[in-house]
């Protein structure tokens, strides 16, 4: 499990539970099947207590067995609970007409996401109608420190949740926490002179893309957006007279809606 995990910490908080969504949590994009073994090598839950959360899980609906395989994989619960989550996801429903317009005129992939623990998770994304280098769906999780999205994102917090995210980075992926400083230090630079930040093939070779914080509720809560393609078609000169202030203006537009609506 996570290090920063306060089951030894907080008397209210219940190891049994986190540890079966930590079982959840296990399963990959694009993975099928896991066995006991490996969810206890993934997790560091001990194999009898793997054990029995895989048996109580699969009785709720949330795992199914594979006798052959002797194998897991996600159950329905998880998907109902998924499609519970974004139907009580307003932002999701507010934004998307602003999105697809903008990634209707642009040719581009635009996407609201939001963080995860160490990864900022996509739960919006529209798409244009030309060929894209990637098409990427909602669910689909990526690195904060190396996307534009993930910088804009950490622009957005405080300085004191920027700071706590960085502490768990440093344990979870050092490789991301080495990179995150200098990058950051950038990214602030970029959005104190543009309102905007930049991913220009550092994430993929052929991927560029500008991204905006969304601060949602005085800034309690904080999503972010971004607009991407081709690094061949969106130079920076795009991306920083085009592009982003665009971007901007649909942010600005999802805020103003949120207020009056």
């Amino acid at each position: 499990m996570q290090d920063d995990q306060p089951e030894e910490k907080d008397r209210n908080f219940v190891t049994a539970l986190a540890r079966g969504l930590e079982l959840l949590r296990a399963f990959e994009a694009g993975e099928t099947y896991l066995g006991n073994g490996e969810l206890s090598k993934r997790t560091g839950i001990p194999k009898p207590s793997v054990s029995r959360l895989t048996y109580t899980l699969t009785q709720l609906g949330y795992l199914k067995y594979n006798s052959h395989l002797e194998k897991y994989l996600l159950g329905p619960g998880v998907l109902a609970l998924g499609y519970r989550f974004f139907a009580s996801h307003g932002i999701r429903q507010l934004a998307r007409p602003y999105m697809q317009e903008l990634a209707n005129s642009t040719d581009c992939a635009i996407a609201l996401g939001d963080v995860d623990r160490n990864a900022i998770t996509y739960v919006e994304v529209c798409q244009g109608t030309g060929p894209l280098v990637m098409r990427l769906e909602a669910g689909s999780r990526l690195p904060v420190v190396s996307t534009a999205i993930g910088r804009a994102w950490l622009c957005g917090v405080s300085e004191q949740r920027r700071t706590a995210f960085l502490e768990q980075l440093k344990t979870a992926d050092p490789k991301q926490w080495e990179a995150a400083q200098g990058v950051i230090d950038k990214s602030l630079a970029d959005y104190q002179r543009y309102g905007f930040v930049f991913s220009e093939g550092d994430w993929e070779n052929e991927i560029s893309a500008v991204a905006v914080p969304l601060i949602l509720e005085g800034g309690s809560e904080v999503m972010a957006i971004n607009c991407g393609g081709a690094s061949l078609r969106l130079t920076h000169q795009i991306l920083t007279e085009k592009l982003g202030p665009r971007l901007k203006r649909l942010a600005s537009s999802i805020q103003d809606q949120l207020k009056h609506g």
